[in-house]
């Protein structure tokens, strides 16, 4: 099990976006000769966290063109995110479709009485039911676990910390009661990609969570492990065009939706694949193993 070590994991790099936050709020603050610049810049990340977390729902599905279905349009997506939402004692989200040969899937809402659960067409024709079962179930927990409060607080913290560097840059200049202008500017250039890499890493923490959560869920963690071999190919073979909105929404897909080249590991929001199937394989012989 992963939960309890990824969770920590998380606080951690909150922790890391937080203090770079400071840092770079105090190094403008002092560079401009007045600290109420940095309770600007604080307020700046929580409203922007604010509007995300309102509207991420929205965003994702405008970004993907889904469009809501019913239980007579799509019967067996109705019927196992029906029977999930139950078994984990959950309401039941609305259901969208995204009209896209590109397989892939995600859940967004502020919270599960706000929710929704999109797959594209690819997807639908790529798996089988006990594969789409399987991705369900990942894309439910990330709902119950609040990991789209979690993805807009990063990217909230990522943009602040972004706007701060970009608002140093365009505004400072040093004297000798102020920090170096040589650390200062490294610092501001540095910071906005070191966001950028813990918010990577927050998201491919989350990933694993809702990997392990999902699968004990739905019981079957080698019908997830099925799902992200099939969608690896898929994707590979269907790739989305990397545009902002996509870009912007595809942390909250279970299969990173672009090319291999146009992503690196180190900026990609989802873990290996391998290492996700391996996780889940090892769940299954634990449930084998202790029935």
């Amino acid at each position: 099990m992963h939960k309890h070590h990824n969770g920590l994991k998380t606080a951690a790099l909150f922790g890391g976006m937080w203090a770079l936050l400071l840092v770079l709020g105090w190094v403008v603050a002092t560079w401009l000769g007045n600290s109420a610049f940095l309770l600007v810049f604080a307020l700046i990340g929580i409203a922007t966290t604010i509007y995300g977390y309102w509207n991420s729902d929205k965003l994702a599905i405008r970004a993907m063109h889904a469009y809501p279905v019913s239980e007579a349009e799509a019967p067996v997506m109705y019927r196992i995110v029906s029977e999930l939402s139950t078994r984990a004692g959950q309401p039941m989200p609305k259901l969208y479709i995204s009209p896209t040969q590109a397989p892939n899937a995600f859940a967004t809402g502020r919270n599960p009485e706000n929710a929704a659960v999109c797959c594209t067409e690819g997807i639908l024709n790529l798996l089988d039911e006990r594969e789409l079962r399987g991705v369900l179930g990942h894309e439910l927990m990330h709902v119950y676990n609040r990991d789209i409060l979690t993805a807009s607080v990063a990217g909230a913290l990522a943009s602040a910390i972004t706007f701060i560097a970009q608002f140093g840059l365009f505004f400072g200049g040093g004297d000798e009661d102020r920090p170096n202008p040589i650390a200062a500017i490294g610092l501001m250039i540095l910071g906005p990609v070191a966001a950028g890499v813990v918010q990577m890493a927050v998201s491919r923490t989350r990933e694993y969570d809702a990997d392990e959560d999902g699968a004990s869920l739905t019981g079957d963690p080698l019908a997830l492990a099925s799902a992200l071999r099939k969608l690896e190919i898929g994707v590979a073979q269907a790739p989305l065009a990397p545009t902002q909105k996509v870009v912007d929404a595809s942390h909250m897909m279970i299969a990173n939706p672009f090319r291999a080249q146009d992503v690196s590991r180190l900026m990609s929001t989802h873990p290996p694949m391998a290492e996700r199937i391996a996780r889940l394989e090892q769940m299954a012989y634990g449930y084998r193993a202790n029935p």
